[in-house]
């Protein structure tokens, strides 16, 4: 018995080898993430026409845009933190620099630094270094976005472990508060 091939030419095609770079997350691209889609939040949550329009509010010191605009901020930030920290167990947003008085006279909000509470397995200098790094990317995405402010950060992060929650010393105190107990915004 005979064999037959019946094999067509194809067109041939020049196919060049493009060589992708595998990128790993770094501060930069993590803010500027993080602020993008907080101005998408913030745009639907204050009912605004899209990212511009949450730009110039948070411009005119409008303090719904900034609280929203805050909240999504730090969730996307601790998202990072503690996807990057495999020693950090969970994370808190703690909201104490506006009193619900100075609120209520419609005085405009001022840019204030996003309070974060790690709970980690053990305080490390490597998260230090972490939230330096997107604490300073997010104050230069945020100048070139909003203008410059006088603000040395935006990203304020304690640590706190075990013994601090237990004995309910520092800032492990707020974790058990029962007046002003901040937020679980992340956790592993």
């Amino acid at each position: 018995m005979t064999k037959v091939s019946l094999t067509k030419i194809m067109e041939q095609v020049d196919v060049e080898p493009t060589t992708h770079q595998l990128r790993l997350p770094d501060a930069d691209s993590m803010a500027e993430i993080a602020l993008a889609e907080a101005l998408e939040f913030c745009a639907k949550k204050v009912g605004l026409a899209g990212r511009q329009a949450v730009v110039e509010h948070l411009r005119q010191g409008d303090s719904n845009a900034y609280k929203y605009c805050h909240y999504s901020l730090a969730k996307q930030m601790a998202e990072s933190i503690g996807t990057l920290d495999e020693n950090v167990k969970a994370i808190y947003f703690a909201d104490y620099d506006a009193t619900p008085e100075d609120l209520c006279f419609g005085e405009k909000a001022k840019p204030s630094p996003i309070h974060l509470i790690a709970w980690v397995e053990h305080k490390t200098r490597a998260l230090g270094s972490l939230v330096e790094a997107l604490n300073r990317a997010l104050i230069q995405r945020y100048a070139d976005m909003i203008g410059p402010s006088q603000l040395a950060y935006l990203l304020d992060i304690q640590a706190v472990d075990d013994a601090d929650v237990k004995n309910r010393v520092g800032y492990g105190a707020l974790l058990s508060s029962l007046r002003n107990r901040p937020i679980k915004i992340w956790e592993r």
